[in-house]
């Protein structure tokens, strides 16, 4: 006689609790409707709730216009870090983009979300 098991039923089967969990304060990261040309930093906060130092490899935006960076010192246990986003601001109108976060933890990638909307440039004759 054969088991059949689901993916879900073996992956919840087999979570390593030894292992780094990223935890966000967030997972939308959102800007509102912001100025033309306006500072475009926001800052994602995350904490290592896992029991093992949490390393970030990577921080993946879907567009040029959106820029993540993150520290690579390991993260130790219950300690908190942040993704830096910076959005560029002089492209006017609504945005939803995505950054991807690749790491240790189990599992080992976390979509963060980011929206907004950017006011029309107030000087449209002007260049920047």
């Amino acid at each position: 006689m054969t088991t059949a098991i689901s993916c879900t039923q073996y992956a919840q089967t087999h979570i390593d609790t030894n292992s780094p969990a990223i935890t966000f304060e967030k997972d939308t990261i959102d800007y509102g409707t912001i100025e033309w040309g306006s500072d475009g930093y926001r800052y994602a906060k995350f904490t290592n709730t896992g029991n093992v130092p949490l390393i970030i490899k990577d921080a993946l935006t879907s567009d040029g216009g959106t820029v993540a960076t993150t520290s690579k010192e390991p993260i130790q246990p219950g300690q908190s870090g942040i993704i830096k986003i910076h959005r560029y601001t002089e492209n006017p109108g609504p945005f939803m983009k995505t950054c991807t976060i690749i790491s240790n933890a189990n599992p080992n990638i976390k979509i963060l979300y980011i929206k907004g909307k950017i006011s029309p440039n107030p000087n449209p004759n002007t260049a920047h």
